[in-house]
C-alpha cells in the first residue's frame, strides 16, 4: 500500500490531482494494445470453417487454388473478431447488410468491415484525445470537464463517423437513383417496343445510364445477371426494391408483377408509368423551387438589408456627426 501510495504522489506532484487518471487511462491503451496480439493468434473454430466450406460448395474445388488462399487470408484476421465485429441475432444482421447494400457496399465482409473500423477510429481517436489530455494539462491548468470532453468527445466523432458517412452515401444513392429512374423506363420502352425482351431491355438500360447514374445502372446489371442465371423475376424485382430503398422502384416492381399476372402489355404498361414518373420527377423539381424562396429569407436579411441601410443612412448619420463635431455640442 505504501508504494501505491508513493506513486499517487508523485504523479500527482508531476501531472497535478488528475494524475491518476492519466494514468489509468494509458494503462486501459496499453492493455488494449497488448490483448489485440492475443486475439490475432487465436485459431480459427473448425465448426466455422466446415460451415464456409458447405456454404461454398463442391464446386469451389475446380476454382484457382492460389487466389481462393490468397481470399480465405485477407479475412482471417477479422474473422477472428467476428463475434464483437458483427450483430449477434439474425434480425440485426440482415439489418445492417441492407444498410450497407443500400450504401452500395455489396462484400460479403462489408459489416464487419464497417464495425472495424468503427472500433479502430473510436481507438484512435481516444489516443489522441488522451494525448492532447497530458500535454494540456502539463501547459496549464485543466478542468475535469474539459478534459473528459477532450478525451470522450474524439472517441465518438471517431465511433460515428463511419455510420454518418454510410447514411449520407445511403442518400446519395437513393437521390441518384430517384433522378435517373424516369429517364431508365423511357429506355426500357423503346427497347421493349422494339422487340426485345424483359431481360435483353433492363441489359441495354443498364449500359445506357452507366455514364449519368452510374449507382442505377449496377442495380439493373445485378437484375440482367440475376435474371440470366434462372432466378425468378418477380423475386428479383422486389429485391431490387429492397436494395435501392426507392418508393418509386417499389410502386415499378408491383406494376410489373400485375402486368405479368393478368396477362397484360408489358409496353402499355411502362408507357403509363414512365409518364407518371416524369410528372413525379417534375413535381420535385417545383417543389423544390418553391421552397428556395424561404430558404433565401434568411440570407437576404443577414447580407442584404444591412449593406443597404449602411448605404442609405450612413451619409445622413455622418453628416450628423459632423454638424455636431462643428458646433461644439456633446
Amino acid at each position: 500500500m505504501e508504494m501505491f501510495g508513493q506513486i499517487n504522489d508523485s504523479l500527482v506532484a508531476r501531472f497535478g490531482e488528475l494524475g491518476p487518471l492519466y494514468a489509468v487511462g494509458l494503462l486501459g491503451v496499453l492493455l488494449v494494445a497488448l490483448t489485440l496480439p492475443v486475439f490475432l493468434r487465436q485459431r480459427r473454430d473448425p465448426l466455422d470453417k466446415l460451415r464456409d466450406d458447405v456454404r461454398r460448395g463442391r464446386a469451389a474445388a475446380t476454382l484457382d487454388r492460389k487466389a481462393l488462399r490468397h481470399d480465405s487470408g485477407r479475412g482471417d484476421k477479422l474473422d477472428r473478431f467476428s463475434n464483437f465485429l458483427e450483430p449477434q441475432t439474425e434480425e440485426e444482421m440482415s439489418s445492417a447488410r441492407l444498410k450497407m447494400l443500400q450504401a452500395g457496399y455489396r462484400s460479403k465482409s462489408a459489416v464487419r468491415n464497417f464495425h472495424a473500423l468503427q472500433f479502430v477510429l473510436a481507438l484512435g481517436f481516444l489516443a489522441i484525445g488522451l494525448l492532447y489530455g497530458l500535454i494540456s494539462s502539463a501547459s496549464g491548468e485543466v478542468t475535469t470537464q474539459q478534459l473528459v470532453l477532450a478525451v470522450i468527445g474524439p472517441a465518438a466523432v471517431g465511433y460515428f463517423l463511419p455510420k454518418y458517412w454510410v447514411e449520407r452515401r445511403v442518400q446519395s444513392r437513393r437521390e441518384e437513383i430517384e433522378n435517373g429512374f424516369p429517364d431508365s423506363l423511357d429506355l426500357m420502352l423503346v427497347c421493349v417496343e422494339a422487340g426485345q425482351s424483359m431481360e435483353q431491355a433492363v441489359l441495354r438500360v443498364s449500359k445506357e445510364v452507366k455514364a449519368g447514374y452510374p449507382a442505377l445502372a449496377e442495380e439493373f446489371a445485378l437484375v440482367s445477371s440475376e435474371m440470366k442465371a434462372g432466378k425468378d423475376k418477380t423475386q428479383v424485382l422486389k429485391d431490387m426494391a429492397t436494395r435501392a430503398g426507392v418508393t418509386d422502384i417499389g410502386s415499378f416492381v408491383t406494376v410489373m408483377v400485375q402486368s405479368a399476372q393478368f396477362g397484360t402489355s408489358l409496353a402499355d404498361a411502362l408507357r403509363v408509368y414512365a409518364a407518371e414518373m416524369r410528372d413525379k420527377r417534375v413535381m420535385r423539381a417545383e417543389e423544390k423551387a418553391n421552397k428556395l424562396p424561404t430558404k433565401l429569407t434568411l440570407g437576404t436579411m443577414m447580407f442584404t438589408v444591412p449593406p443597404l441601410l449602411i448605404i442609405l443612412i450612413g451619409p445622413s448619420i455622418y453628416d450628423i456627426f459632423t454638424v455636431l463635431g462643428g458646433t461644439g455640442m456633446p
